[in-house]
């Protein structure tokens, strides 16, 4: 990759493209444009190999049995931990979170192997699904804003050792194990259970990933008008009291 060039690869949007997660590819291509990189967006779909090229690579959400053939097929494919292996940037959400790691619980209800990317493991959760707005304040370390979120999902994602939260929540369940995080991330491997589109609420999550990729701590400034304006709704709305 060259300083004024992007390649973003959206992976198995006929699988995993559930609650508008199509939209973090292209918020990500929108804001790296804004800085002047040319920007190759590539979709590959379930029947066609990852490519191992990519600077960044992201992963929606999706229904259950669609999960399971998306894990599958990564598995086969391998080119996606290679990819990371290469140094790309990997950033999932909610299904796709949990292919990332070590093992979920499929349609079938029974235990369907990831990626092992990300040092968690989801179950199933007893309780009532987790649907709704989330606030979270992110790892500081990250640089990033409170996060603002949607989350409908009923699986219940640990983390072990070997990653850190991508956030505390304050509003929602977020991971839904009971410790108050949300999503996980290591190195430049991330996962988070927030649709919304994600990027959409939160435009600073799209520019780390293009600092990550270029490998620089600042971009130029891009307008963020109407980004600021849907956070600052949904974030009041969030906070306001049932």
């Amino acid at each position: 990759m060259s300083d004024s060039s992007l390649r973003l690869v959206w992976v198995y949007p006929d699988l995993l493209s559930t609650y508008g997660d199509r939209g973090n590819a292209l918020v990500v291509e929108r804001r790296a444009r804004q800085r002047g990189l040319n920007v190759e967006r590539i979709d590959v779909r379930s029947d066609q190999r990852v490519p191992t090229s990519g600077d960044i690579y992201l992963i929606g959400g999706g229904e259950d049995r669609p999960q399971r053939l998306a894990a599958e097929r990564l598995r086969q494919d391998s080119g996606l931990p290679r990819a990371v292996e290469n140094g790309a940037i990997v950033f999932s959400v909610c299904a796709g979170y949990q292919i990332l790691g070590h093992e979920f619980i499929n349609d079938l209800g029974q235990r369907e192997p990831g990626l092992g990317l990300l040092d968690v493991w989801s179950t199933r959760g007893e309780g009532a699904r987790s649907v709704g707005d989330v606030l979270a304040e992110p790892d500081q370390r990250l640089g990033l804003p409170t996060l603002t979120g949607f989350e409908n999902h009923q699986g219940v994602t640990h983390l072990g050792q070997g990653v850190s939260p991508l956030a505390q929540v304050t509003a929602g369940n977020g991971n839904g194990d009971g410790d108050g995080t949300e999503g996980a991330w290591r190195d430049t491997v991330f996962g988070t259970y927030l649709h919304g589109p994600v990027m959409a609420r939160n435009p600073a999550v799209a520019d780390l990933l293009i600092k990550l990729a270029l490998d620089v701590n600042a971009l130029p400034p891009a307008d963020t008008t109407w980004y600021e304006a849907l956070r600052a709704e949904r974030i009041a709305a969030t906070r306001q009291p049932a």
